[in-house]
């Protein structure tokens, strides 16, 4: 599933095409994807100017004038195609190429901007992305939403915080970095960096990088930085081009080639001096790929 630096390149990759943008109809070619899509859905955000297009989390959200939001997860196989002038677009990065069968084109906004007419084209071959309908004033109480952490882009996370979240857990270290109430967006692929940047396990005790007080300790300080950067090297390298992952302009991403133990089992680890071998265990049913030697 495409994590929260995929989402962002593609926000980015559609940004200039449909920010602006007066959304003169989206054809629905199917009555659902992984959920039905709200009532009326054509008729409510037909019609209206494109405002702005942000993210939260893994959500791609489409602010319109007269106040809708539209809420956009592209689920595991989920990508969208601008076609203006000539060559087609497809904003994000994948390691595989994202599907162009128009069979699977499910959802098409037809747009007039400054460069004229153009249709951007969600397609989804395995139906796990979803579209829904929230109004401004509220989308922040939204089911898919509610909850949510803070960003891992965003000043407000910070050591301090993170400590107000694991005191006291004895949840494992991966486990509380990938519940999205802690951390909003942070998925399996960058955790397992993070981890190797800071030098912690991830079988480690979250309340173990909490001190007696309630205050965050150095190595705390350290994960939180790492977060930060390992987050901005991926959004800043286009994401990590893994799965079904491509952008906007069908180029990959390039963020796989720098992973320092994501899916290196049984490489050797890339610390100075370490002499260790990447390892994977099974974590909740998902892989974590981790340095036994220097991540403690």
């Amino acid at each position: 599933m495409p994590e929260l630096p995929e989402v962002e390149t593609v926000k980015r990759g559609l940004a200039p095409t449909m920010e602006g943008a007066l959304l003169v109809n989206a054809e629905l070619r199917r009555p659902d994807l992984r959920f039905p899509f709200p009532v009326d859905f054509s008729s409510i955000v037909g019609g209206q100017r494109i405002v702005s297009l942000s993210r939260r989390a893994k959500y791609l959200m489409i602010d319109l004038e007269a106040g809708d939001v539209i809420i956009a997860h592209l689920g595991m196989s989920g990508s969208f195609r601008i076609e203006q002038g000539v060559q087609p677009e497809t904003p994000g990065e994948f390691h595989h190429p994202r599907g162009k069968d128009e069979k699977h084109d499910h959802v098409i906004f037809h747009l007039d901007g400054a460069a004229g007419p153009a249709r951007v084209i969600y397609n989804d071959p395995r139906r796990f992305g979803f579209m829904d309908l929230a109004r401004r004033e509220t989308v922040s109480a939204h089911a898919f939403l509610r909850g949510l952490g803070e960003e891992p882009t965003g000043n407000a996370l910070d050591a301090a915080y993170l400590a107000g979240r694991f005191v006291g857990k004895a949840q494992p270290l991966k486990a509380a970095l990938l519940d999205q109430k802690n951390i909003a967006g942070l998925g399996n692929i960058y955790v397992c960096e993070a981890l190797w940047r800071s030098g912690l396990s991830p079988l480690k005790p979250a309340g173990a990088l909490v001190d007696r007080h309630g205050k965050a300790g150095s190595a705390l300080q350290d994960l939180t930085v790492a977060i930060r950067e390992v987050i901005a090297d991926a959004i800043a390298a286009g994401g990590s081009s893994l799965k079904d992952h491509i952008q906007t302009d069908g180029s990959l991403g390039y963020f796989q080639h720098s992973f320092s133990v994501y899916d290196r089992e049984g490489q050797a680890c890339r610390t100075p001096g370490c002499g260790g071998t990447v390892a994977r265990i099974v974590q909740a049913g998902r892989s974590t790929f981790h340095c036994p030697r220097c991540q403690k």
